[in-house]
C-alpha cells in the first residue's frame, strides 16, 4: 500500500509559477510509474505528466515546455514544477502511484490550482 500526500496548490496569476509536491509513504523507486493528473470542473481527469522508476518522463502536449516533473528519492517525493501558467491549467491536481500490475495504483487527495487574475 502507498499513501500519497500532495501539497503546493494555490491561487496564481496567469504567467506565474507553482510547484506541487507529492510525498509517498514508500520508496518511489519501487513504484513503476508516478504520475500527475488533473481534473477541471465538468471535465474528465487527464494525465499531465509521469515519471517511471527508471527516470523516463512524459508530458501531455498541453503542458510540454511549461511543466517539469522531477523526483527526490531521498525524500520519496515527486514534484511538478508549473511555469507560464494559464487559466486553462485551473484544476484539481492529483498524484498517482502505479505500483505494479499486482499491487495496483493509489491516489492522493488532490490539491487545487487556480490560475486567475
Amino acid at each position: 500500500q502507498v499513501q500519497l500526500v500532495e501539497s503546493g496548490g494555490g491561487l496564481v496569476q496567469p504567467g506565474g509559477s507553482l510547484r506541487l509536491s507529492c510525498a509517498a509513504s514508500r520508496s518511489i523507486f519501487s513504484i513503476n510509474n508516478m504520475r500527475w493528473y488533473r481534473q477541471a470542473p465538468g471535465k474528465e481527469r487527464e494525465l499531465v505528466a509521469g515519471v517511471t522508476a527508471g527516470g523516463s518522463t512524459n508530458y501531455a502536449d498541453s503542458v510540454k515546455g511549461r511543466f517539469t516533473i522531477s523526483r527526490d528519492g531521498g525524500k520519496n517525493t515527486v514534484y511538478l514544477q508549473m511555469n507560464s501558467l494559464k487559466p486553462e491549467d485551473t484544476a484539481v491536481y492529483y498524484c498517482n502511484a502505479d505500483v505494479s500490475r499486482t499491487q495496483g495504483e493509489y491516489w492522493g487527495q488532490g490539491t487545487q490550482v487556480t490560475v486567475s487574475s
